[in-house]
């Protein structure tokens, strides 16, 4: 083992001033310094509560899970009016079906770059998301992902290709914004290229004074087979590592009073 992790710590003759006294291990045990052995007990506690964090985090998140997975088998609903807006959750609709009627602005297409595994469809691979604003109906505006489409297509839909026109009615998914991270690439506003769907970049797309834009984009359900944009591809995907980091800490807390004996025990065989 290495030193720094053991050392040898100096123990303290308490019962005589003399250079000629050897004590006993045991009395040299006890008087070394208790700060290393209440050190490593505290890391002990520590180690079980973040432990036990970690198992009610997981707690929380299966059952966050398990809502999705009742919310995502739901009927579609209508988004509630405009009015109702203020103080919109984003998560109360994540992975919500929906059902909403609105003319799209093709001219504002937003393509999203992505790579698609384990596609419902027949096309993956490099591509991009063909995100385009929907004016609603009732007013205000959401952002609606109309499928994937290869790398190789990709440019005859960036203004929309052939998207339908006049008021249309979609059923989908709705989903919260991407989170952006420093690794995020910039917005290509002269192509139109975004790395992510994230509300607050997909909207400075959008002209200055368009205002009342949800929070939350709608996955388009898949249309006809073979066809492009290629919806339906929403992933029910919830990252939950949290056994794993539990079982991590607790194996620390075990690890740690191995240890505390180990140096215990060594400084008892080699008191010098």
């Amino acid at each position: 083992m290495c030193d720094w992790l053991f050392p040898n710590i100096p123990m303290r003759n308490t019962l005589s001033n003399s250079p000629q006294s050897d004590p006993s291990p045991q009395n040299k045990l006890g008087s070394v310094s208790w700060g290393f052995i209440l050190f490593m007990l505290a890391l002990t506690m520590l180690f079980v509560f973040l432990g036990n964090w970690q198992m009610n985090r997981l707690q929380q998140k299966e059952a966050m899970i398990s809502a999705v997975a009742e919310r995502i088998n739901l009927a579609p609903a209508p988004l509630p009016p405009i009015a109702e807006w203020v103080g919109f959750d984003p998560e109360v609709y994540n992975f919500r079906p929906l059902r909403v009627s609105g003319r799209f602005d093709h001219e504002k297409t937003v393509r999203v770059f992505t790579a698609l595994e384990d596609a419902n469809g027949r096309f993956s691979g490099p591509g991009y998301w063909i995100v385009a604003p929907l004016m609603l109906e009732g007013g205000g505006v959401l952002f609606v992902n109309r499928g994937f489409v290869p790398e190789g297509q990709a440019a005859r839909f960036a203004d929309g290709g052939a998207g339908p026109r006049g008021k249309v009615d979609i059923t989908g998914v709705a989903r919260v914004s991407e989170m952006v991270n420093s690794f995020t690439p910039g917005t290509d506003f002269e192509n139109r290229i975004e790395w992510v769907r994230n509300i607050e970049r997909l909207k400075l797309f959008l002209d200055p004074d368009i205002r009342n834009v949800l929070p939350i984009y709608l996955n388009a359900d898949a249309g006809e087979a073979g066809a492009l944009p290629q919806g339906g591809e929403t992933k029910l995907t919830i990252i939950n590592r949290h056994l794993e980091y539990a079982l991590t800490w607790y194996s620390l807390a075990v690890l740690t009073p191995i240890l505390l004996l180990f140096w215990w025990w060594r400084n008892r065989k080699n008191p010098g």
